[in-house]
């Protein structure tokens, strides 16, 4: 049944299934990879960030020994670099801003290839669309007089098929990398909120 449908619209529906599983392995990877990155958990760094404030160190940086999400990495570095005493505060902070840098791009990983997909899912719909639209415009010449309609609507609808398919891949691939995209932006702003907290706090050491 399958095998089947996908044959109807040539080598570009066999594509964009291809895509179709690539993009759903793609999706639920993501999910688990942000997950075990810590993308929602932001209570420890918080929790660490106050204790700091209040000049615990020794006691902020305990709770975050323990923790490896982005935030936590983050915010353990900024005090370790703070606390260094052969450390500038200068070369602190660009340490500190290193290493967000370094979870920035570890929690982006795989979106470029979400938004891959996305844009050219349609596009070989449509490539597909345009060769089966031609295909039946060339039956249709041959056949002369002689032209069957039906024949004719048939080779059209299953042209359109690889359309159809091409967006039903392109609109989940979207609104998955939009997702994401507002979770790694978030991660970004609270990274940088946590790190200058660790820089600007005035409590007792």
């Amino acid at each position: 049944m399958i095998v089947e449908f996908l044959a109807r619209g040539g080598p570009a529906l066999w594509v964009i299934a291809a895509l179709s599983v690539v993009t759903g392995a793609l999706i639920l990877w993501k999910f688990w990879d942000l997950a075990r990155l810590g993308a929602w958990s932001r209570s420890p760094s918080e929790a660490a960030v106050a204790d700091w404030a209040q000049g615990e160190r020794e006691g902020a940086l305990a709770v975050l020994r323990t923790r490896h999400g982005l935030r936590a990495r983050v915010t353990r570095r900024a005090m370790e670099t703070r606390l260094a005493p052969d450390m500038h505060e200068a070369a602190a902070r660009e340490e500190t801003q290193r290493v967000g840098k370094l979870a920035l791009m570890q929690a982006r990983r795989g979106l470029r290839a979400l938004e891959l997909i996305a844009t050219i899912a349609p596009l070989i719909g449509l490539l597909g669309t345009v060769l089966g639209m031609i295909e039946a415009f060339q039956a249709l010449q041959a056949a002369g007089n002689r032209a069957d309609p039906a024949a004719l609507a048939g080779g059209i609808w299953q042209a359109l098929l690889t359309t159809a398919a091409g967006m039903a891949v392109a609109i989940p691939a979207a609104m998955a990398l939009s997702w994401f995209e507002s979770i790694c932006d978030r991660v970004q702003v609270d990274l940088e909120d946590l790190a200058t907290r660790v820089f600007t706090a005035t409590g007792p050491a």
